[in-house]
């Protein structure tokens, strides 16, 4: 709302702020790594950032044009500084292991890079658009990011992008001022003039938590006021669905002046009569008289929460009736009083009241209660820079937070405004619904006795359809559907069967979306279906037998692994047609099972997919499809070399391997194309995935490495003999003389730190000798490497030292059984004693291995494309005593021995390091079923 304000207004900000009082500035004392639950706000954000969907709408980009003298070190000095201050703009977020999130504060960064790109001011809103939309890695950590445009020696545009889970409006208000401040005193080589401590989010956090059992009161009146509330339903388009769209319409300045004076003969603000003409034009839009609209409420109270740095939003559910066709005077009343309410139980957070309504937070198809909102938006923060003039820069996002929301923009040009998001509203629905809007503000102005009948009316085309069962109508009518038909499975579950037009079609969730938005709930069927055409007798009636997927229920492993997740995270064994919500599903859960089937399946999956398909059938129809898909589009290992590549493709050697296999799924769901280089006889065990070109070669193949790196442009080096460790050498020899462009990331090993002393070992550690022929080989293919990197246009390099890998892959399961785990795998097998040495044996404290989760692994070679570390670093998702990794042999083998401790030390267990692994810790950072135990058990499992 704030950007489209300023987009309709068009000027520069609102006057600068005033001083801040004279205290000195010291940051915070939250500590580093600690977790602390999130707030309900920030829960709320992060479930719907997990959810998919979701684009750029929660990015919030703060830009500037600054016309005067700017130094840019200065800038990134002062926004350093800034989050040095406030823990809430250093914060990652990740899951535990039953799955509820939890955020931890980053150590304070020891600098802030502002890159300055020059650019033309015509293209200035492209390119800050691009930025804008880069997605955020909340589990790496949710950093503030800036860019500044030079458009001439003194005219610049500055842009400083944040995520919505770690600032608010007034936050930005404040970062704001006290980025100005921070600046002035880089740039006069003082201190600045900022209050002190500030109060810090987690603590926020922490408070909020400790109270939450001090809301029943609030949620009781919660429940009751929304008993029976379903959402608003619009008439979602037709077509395709498109971005997010803001319309506004003019006002006369007078407007906003008049609709005052009216709310105050009515003992209302400004604010509630723009709601109240919100839901006087909702209902000319819908026709229905029991509306539900979101306004924003805050926990903003008292001095301290003023200046806090954070999120601290809270959406207030307003249900009024409209019904009864009263004036527009007697709504606003209406209004008032529903908003004071509201108000009155404003400190309940949402996402509590959420919690308590269970499925009835959502309509029968699926819809959330309040995807309608209405705002009086304030003035836009701008970056006032001593010694410089502002002008706020609006950078739109490209979809929408909600459905539609309704603004009035007061100030010099007034304004209506409306926003909505493409699977919302049509283009032609939404201009006309701007247009109603900005006549009825205009109408209840001029005469608030007028009657909800005589406002203006939205003017849209009615559609009509073909005659049919409905869901064959809607499919019919849909602009990239080509025919359509039903059929009833024995079980009597409804399937619908779809034919695209043209090449490819949307998705059959995408379609069983679109029918849940224009279908009653009892006949939307249970799944939908892509075939290349209908099966016709001969007399062409449609062969109903013929139609794939109307078994009596869904079969096979991805339905057994539905209904196992089902059962798991909602308690229940749910019939094929069972509905999520209805088993007290809700959006936490649909990331949890998102997660889990992606992990299990290793299908694309997401959180707004589950809410989307909702039944069992329909969510293994999903997966089916999605399989279907993915074995199509990847096709057959390919022999020989392809003559050229697609612009970005990363070449992956040891492809078929375990590390090399998950590097691969997570660069391809990076969208980063791969050439996956195997063995000929290993070709078979690279599972199919999207945008991965297979092809043949071996480590002996030195001109066939050469030619590989040639054509591609980043290469991640995973292939390892273990034992023949000149063709090793040989090998790294080969691709880092070819290696001509982009970033290098060669996966080394521990082992190439030797024997230092007991302890801690840091990561840029020389080697200590003695070192085994394995370790040896991996530190000298290193050096091979670094040698090399900056050279001759080739990019940065990075030697990524892994312990132990483990998680599921054939591979892994094969190392478990040799080797330092060997030893105790065997015996565990074997039935005999796990012996172990014991802490204090040979003057060691500790002993135990470092291991690595294989999919963190392949996150800190992503990692390290994006950013080389341009030396080496260790890459350990943490240690364990070899007395509680032998116990838990035991258990996942079923063996009959025991873990016996000894004061002897089996040369295959003298461990006593522990690793420091901070240059990549936050793509390391463990997500949900990443812990030491499981990660061994799908070693074992293979």
């Amino acid at each position: 709302m704030r950007r489209a304000r300023a987009r309709a207004r068009g000027g520069p900000g609102a006057p600068a702020a005033g001083e801040h009082p004279a205290e000195a500035h010291r940051p915070g004392q939250d500590r580093a790594g600690e977790r602390v639950p999130l707030s309900h706000a920030q829960r709320r954000m992060w479930v719907l950032e997990h959810l998919g969907g979701a684009g750029d709408s929660y990015a919030v980009p703060f830009a500037t044009r600054i016309h005067g003298p700017l130094d840019p070190a200065a800038l990134g000095a002062a926004l350093t500084a800034l989050v040095r201050r406030h823990t809430a703009l250093r914060l990652r977020f990740g899951w535990d292991e039953d799955g509820e999130p939890y955020q931890e504060v980053l150590p304070a960064p020891a600098d802030i890079a502002v890159p300055v790109v020059p650019c033309g001011p015509a293209e200035a809103a492209a390119r800050l658009a691009r930025e804008a939309q880069r997605p955020f890695d909340l589990a790496a950590g949710a950093l503030p990011r800036a860019l500044v445009l030079r458009h001439g020696e003194r005219d610049h545009t500055v842009l400083v992008v944040f995520h919505h889970i770690t600032v608010d409006g007034g936050a930005l208000e404040i970062v704001a001022a006290e980025l100005a401040a921070l600046y002035g005193a880089v740039v006069d080589g003082g201190a600045a003039v900022l209050p002190g401590d500030p109060p810090q989010y987690t603590d926020h956090a922490r408070r909020e938590r400790a109270a939450a059992g001090g809301h029943e009161e609030g949620l009781r009146h919660w429940a009751q006021t929304l008993a029976g509330a379903a959402p608003v339903r619009l008439p979602r388009p037709d077509a395709a669905p498109g971005c997010g769209v803001a319309v506004t319409r003019s006002l006369p300045a007078a407007l906003p002046g008049r609709l005052r004076e009216l709310g105050t003969r009515h003992r209302a603000t400004l604010f509630t009569v723009a709601l109240a003409a919100a839901f006087a034009t909702l209902r000319k839009l819908t026709g229905a008289d029991d509306l539900v609209i979101g306004v924003a409420g805050t926990h903003r109270r008292g001095r301290a929460m003023r200046e806090l740095v954070g999120l601290c939003v809270n959406t207030l559910p307003v249900r009024v009736d409209t019904g009864g066709n009263p004036s527009f005077a007697h709504l606003l009343e209406r209004v008032r009083d529903a908003l004071l309410t509201a108000q009155l139980h404003g400190d309940v957070p949402f996402d509590l009241v959420l919690g308590r309504l269970g499925a009835a937070a959502r309509g029968a198809d699926g819809t959330a209660l309040v995807r309608v909102t209405a705002d009086v938006p304030g003035e836009p923060a701008v970056l006032r820079l001593p010694g410089t003039t502002a002008v706020y820069v609006d950078v739109p996002a490209s979809t929408a937070k909600f459905d539609l929301s309704f603004g009035l923009l007061d100030g010099a040009r007034p304004a209506a405004l409306v926003q909505y998001a493409g699977s919302a509203l049509d283009e032609e629905t939404g201009v006309a619904l701007a247009e109603a809007h900005g006549a009825v503000l205009a109408a209840v102005a001029a005469d608030p006795g007028l009657p909800l009948s005589a406002l203006p009316a939205v003017a849209r085309p009615q559609a009509d359809g073909p005659a049919g069962h409905p869901a064959v109508t809607v499919l019919r009518a849909h602009p990239r559907i080509a025919a359509a038909a039903v059929a009833a499975a024995p079980d009597g579950a409804v399937w619908a069967y779809a034919v695209p037009r043209g090449v490819g079609g949307p998705p059959p969730a995408e379609l069983r979306a679109h029918l849940r938005t224009r279908l009653p709930a009892g006949q939307v069927p249970a799944a939908v279906m892509l075939l290349d055409a209908l099966p016709r007798t001969a007399d062409g009636a449609l062969a109903a037998a013929a139609l794939p997927g109307l078994g009596a229920a869904p079969a096979g492993p991805r339905a057994d692994a539905v209904t196992e997740g089902f059962r798991t995270l909602l308690g229940r064994s749910p019939d094929p047609d069972d509905d999520f919500f209805a088993l007290g599903g809700h959006s936490l859960v649909a990331v949890q099972l998102a997660e889990r089937l992606r992990t299990v399946l290793r299908l694309p999956l997401t959180g707004l997919d589950v809410l989307q398909a909702r039944t069992p059938r329909a969510l293994t129809a999903l997966l089916e499809g999605r399989a279907a898909e993915q074995a199509a589009r990847t096709g057959a290992p390919v022999s020989g070399r392809p003559r050229g590549s697609r612009e970005g493709t990363v070449l992956v050697t040891g492809a078929s391997g375990g590390v090399g296999a998950f590097v691969v799924r997570a660069l391809a769901a990076r969208g980063r194309p791969v050439r996956a280089l195997v063995r000929p006889e290993s070709a078979h065990l690279l599972p199919p995935v999207e945008g991965v070109q297979v092809v043949e070669g071996d480590l002996a193949d030195l001109d066939g490495l050469r030619t590989a790196v040639r054509e591609a442009d980043a290469v991640v080096h995973a292939a390892c003999t273990f034992t023949r460790h000149e063709v090793d050498l040989a090998a790294m020899e080969a691709l880092a003389g070819a290696w001509r462009r982009g970033p290098f990331v060669f996966v080394s090993s521990v082992d190439a730190y030797g024997r230092p002393p007991a302890g801690t070992v840091e990561e840029d550690a020389g080697t200590v000798e003695p070192v085994s022929p394995y370790g040896r080989a991996k530190r000298d293919a290193e050096a091979l490497l670094l040698a090399v990197a900056g050279r001759g246009g080739r990019g940065g390099a990075s030697a990524l030292r892994a312990p132990l890998v483990w998680g599921r892959h054939d591979r892994f399961r094969d190392q478990v059984r040799w080797g330092a785990t060997g030893l105790l795998y065997q015996a565990a097998a074997g039935g005999r004693d796990l012996v172990v040495p014991r802490p204090g044996a040979a003057g060691a404290a500790w002993y135990g291995a470092p291991w690595v989760h294989a999919a963190a692994l392949a996150r800190a070679v992503a990692a390290a494309l994006d950013t080389p570390v341009d030396g080496v670093a260790a890459t350990v998702s943490g240690h364990v005593p070899w007395r509680e990794l032998a116990a838990e042999l035991l258990r996942l083998t079923g063996g009959g021995g025991r873990v016996v401790e000894s004061d002897d030390v089996h040369r295959d267990l003298d461990h006593v390091w522990h690793y420091r692994a901070d240059r990549l810790a936050r793509a390391l950072a463990p997500l949900p079923g990443e812990n030491w135990r499981t990660a061994l058990g799908e070693a074992v499992g293979g």
